[in-house]
């Protein structure tokens, strides 16, 4: 027969101790998490700019003597001169013209009304029975519905034009955190990086694993969304430029932002206006843009998207485009990182269970 002997004391107070250890370090995460979480976006976008410039610094490191600070701080100029003042140019146009836009509205001088009624009165007869039997065909009726659908979108654009201006200070400070922290990430990288690998308390190989599994998914998410967003963007604004499509740089960014959902993204910005030019008997304009649309726009999205997010990130397409949709529900326009990085980190955890086990 077995002997069991009890616990002796001190095994009682390293139990304790233990317990009171890990009830002391979800206490402070948490009360660190709260404090952090109203600039988790700022602190996430210094960390991908660090993930994203990192290899430019390694690059540029023994080119000016292995002196560390130098080379971030030189990394830091080229982030505000290629990513930061750009993107305060196309902010500040941005802005501008929507001011326009919504002036006009408010003014009168655009009258989305007039738009309305000439694509109303073009329609053919078996539309008009569709909307007929959805109450629509009174064109008062279809008017106000659409009028007062647009006045709501065009108000939520101002309002967010003036949030920006008269937010400056925040969006100051957030910006100079996220480039404070990618100074010191490019900086101190690899040792930070090692640090809170000793305290994950999984095997090394394990640890190497998800490190990698995040800067790679971060980096191609980035990277491969940014960079088609952009084409789009700039390819739908270019069209809307030569159609003669008032706001193109407006348009632009739209379907820029738009482009972040895959394969449907930018059409729902130039797909409206197509059939808006198809019925009003612009024709030609109509099928050039519709044609444009799907063999240049569209195009893009269907080559570029697979091999620059899919392929590095090696998850299924419709995993990508899932979690993407459902990252930016949840997370506002920063969920097309989140979203995707968080299926990875989800499969590579299972993936590494499945293998201890």
């Amino acid at each position: 027969m077995a002997n069991f002997e009890p616990a002796s004391a001190s095994e009682h107070a390293t139990t304790r101790e233990n317990w009171a250890l890990l009830l002391l370090l979800v206490a402070v995460s948490v009360a660190l998490g709260s404090i952090l979480l109203p600039f988790y976006a700022a602190i996430m976008w210094g960390l991908i700019l660090s993930l994203l410039f990192t290899p430019f610094n390694r690059w540029l490191l023994p080119r000016i003597g292995h002196r560390r600070t130098l080379a971030a701080i030189g990394t830091l100029t080229v982030i505000v001169l290629m990513v930061i003042l750009p993107l305060t140019l196309v902010m500040v146009l941005l802005a501008r013209e929507a001011a326009w836009l919504y002036q006009g509205l408010q003014s009168g001088d655009i009258n989305p009304a007039l738009y309305f009624h000439r694509a109303f009165n073009r329609l053919p007869d078996w539309v008009g029975a569709i909307l007929d039997r959805f109450g629509l065909v009174n064109f008062p009726t279809l008017q106000r519905r659409l009028t007062a659908s647009l006045a709501q979108g065009s108000q939520f654009a101002a309002t967010q034009v003036f949030n920006i201006g008269q937010n400056t200070f925040e969006f100051v400070i957030s910006l100079g955190i996220s480039l404070y922290l990618a100074f010191f990430l490019i900086r101190d990288g690899d040792s930070t990086v090692r640090a809170i690998g000793r305290m994950i308390p999984l095997a090394p190989v394990h640890r190497q694993k998800l490190w990698h599994k995040f800067a790679t998914v971060v980096r191609a998410t980035v990277k491969g969304n940014l960079l088609v967003a952009l084409i789009q963007g700039a390819l739908g604004g270019l069209a809307f430029w030569a159609l003669g499509v008032s706001g193109a740089l407006l348009w632009a960014v739209l379907m820029a932002a738009f482009s972040l959902l895959p394969a449907i993204g930018a059409a729902l910005v130039w797909g409206p206006v197509a059939l808006y030019f198809l019925v009003t008997g612009a024709l030609w304009q109509g099928l050039a843009l519709m044609a444009y649309g799907v063999l240049v726009i569209g195009l893009v999205d269907n080559l570029l998207r697979p091999i620059l997010v899919g392929k590095d990130t090696r998850m299924p397409d419709y995993v990508v485009m899932i979690t993407t949709v459902g990252g930016m529900a949840v997370f506002g326009i920063n969920g097309f990182i989140l979203g995707p990085l968080i299926a990875a980190m989800f499969l590579s955890a299972w993936q590494i269970f499945s293998e201890t086990r």
